[in-house]
């Protein structure tokens, strides 16, 4: 089992033509993922070779899931065409629309986010500005090294990417049913709660890992939850130590408060971030 993301899913790229698209569309096919098409409408009726397997483009969403029965959708598009992309997987009612992108206006998330709920909720998007998710051994649908960790029965939702990464890597011995990256943006698609969830709901998941970050109230009401209605065990790390009143900080202004605080970073300027970040 795993939630979101199984062997039989049928993967498409929204961008795979792109160099990013491409680098991450091989990685992925090298993880065992079923990736069935691209799409780019300057590029419809074409195919891109990874190594062998021939990957065809198509000129929309709806139009690869008619000709190859698509059901979930990874998206690399660049910050100012990414609304129209996840729009347009809306539309297509694509079952799972992943956002890698970064820098995506808040707006824009805000505007499909209330899109999707407004066409039913018929796609459920994860991200932006998020690794992915993996079922290890199964899928693999976004950045998440595929050769970190194992199958196992863990279950990981993570805000950070990095903090994903490290937390498969450490229990690569035990393994992991399926890891989600939902990120860190001040607007995303599935949250915490969503995914507890699922695990819960899930028979091979037997422990959860939630990774947070510090600023808004996420965690809490992720709490809250796993209080009222989670009964398997639950770890939960929440990185940073402190932030201004009101301010969303992601994992890398977090832990500069954090090594701030520990006397770890150089001081309070972008080289503690960068620090931070490098963790």
């Amino acid at each position: 089992m795993a939630i979101f993301l199984t062997k039989d899913s049928k993967v498409i790229v929204q961008g795979m033509t792109g160099a990013t698209g491409m680098k991450h569309t091989k990685l992925m096919l090298a993880d065992g993922t079923n990736i069935v098409g691209g799409v780019n409408p300057r590029k419809a009726g074409t195919s891109v070779d990874f190594d062998g397997t021939e990957v065809p483009v198509f000129g929309s969403v709806a139009e690869a899931m008619e000709k190859t029965g698509a059901n979930v959708s990874v998206l690399f598009v660049p910050p100012a065409f990414s609304k129209a992309a996840v729009v347009e997987a809306i539309d297509a009612e694509i079952p799972l629309a992943v956002v890698i992108t970064e820098g995506i206006a808040v707006h824009d998330s805000a505007a499909f986010w209330a899109y999707a709920g407004a066409k039913g909720n018929k796609t459920r998007i994860i991200g932006p500005n998020c690794p992915g998710l993996i079922t290890p051994g199964q899928s693999n649908a976004g950045i998440i090294p595929g050769d970190i960790t194992k199958p196992g029965r863990i279950g990981l939702v993570s805000k950070s990417g990095t903090l994903t990464y490290q937390m498969m890597y450490e229990l690569r011995d035990i393994g992991f049913s399926s890891a989600v990256g939902i990120g860190g943006d001040p607007v995303i698609g599935t949250t915490h709660i969503d995914a507890l969830a699922a695990f819960e709901a899930d028979p091979e998941t037997d422990l959860i890992v939630m990774i947070g970050e510090i600023g808004g109230d996420a965690e809490e009401r992720a709490a809250d939850f796993i209080k009222a209605n989670v009964t398997k065990p639950v770890v939960g790390y929440v990185a940073g130590f402190t932030a201004p009143e009101g301010k969303t900080m992601g994992h890398a202004g977090g832990l500069k408060g954090l090594l701030l605080r520990l006397g770890g970073a150089r001081g309070a300027g972008d080289d503690g971030a960068g620090v931070a970040h490098g963790l």
